[in-house]
């Protein structure tokens, strides 16, 4: 199992940032250049406990389906999305938001702790290939989340 940890300033308090973050639409929007839809599930809006919702989505040349839940959610401060049925063997996304500069800004922690199917094979492509692509995936997520709240403010 491989585990990464992301954390971004975002200039934008803890609310808009959490709620931002659980929006089907946003997450669409950051992810263009995998053709990510939402297929199933929840479709659009802001996701909350309890709701699941399918992706669907390029990468590696190949489409693939991710169905995921809403496990945990304490608004404004965490939420975790983990995988129902999808590619990995095991997905688990913990979103957290802490004040920062006296509630004008959030610090956002994205924890993942993944594990990718047919071990030892799958191991090895998460040492050599996942992990990097799956950060990447969060960095260009978060940009977008700043973007976003910036203009919200």
């Amino acid at each position: 199992m491989a585990r990464f940890e992301v954390t971004t300033l975002v200039l934008a308090p803890p609310p808009v940032v959490f709620d931002a973050s659980l929006s089907v639409d946003v997450h669409t929007s950051s992810m263009g250049h995998t053709a990510e839809q939402a297929v199933a599930g929840v479709t659009s809006g802001r996701l909350s406990l309890g709701d699941q919702v399918t992706w669907r989505a390029r990468h590696f040349g190949l489409t693939w389906h991710l169905t995921s839940i809403i496990s945990a959610s304490t608004r404004p401060s965490y939420f975790v999305d983990e995988q129902v049925t999808g590619p990995f063997r095991r997905w688990r996304h913990a979103h957290t938001f802490e004040a920062a500069h006296d509630g004008a800004a959030t610090l956002m922690t994205d924890v993942v702790d993944f594990a990718a199917p047919v071990p030892p094979l799958g191991t090895l492509a998460e040492i050599l290939v996942l992990k990097r692509y799956l950060t990447r995936l969060i960095l260009l997520r978060n940009a977008h989340i700043k973007d976003v709240t910036r203009a919200a403010r």
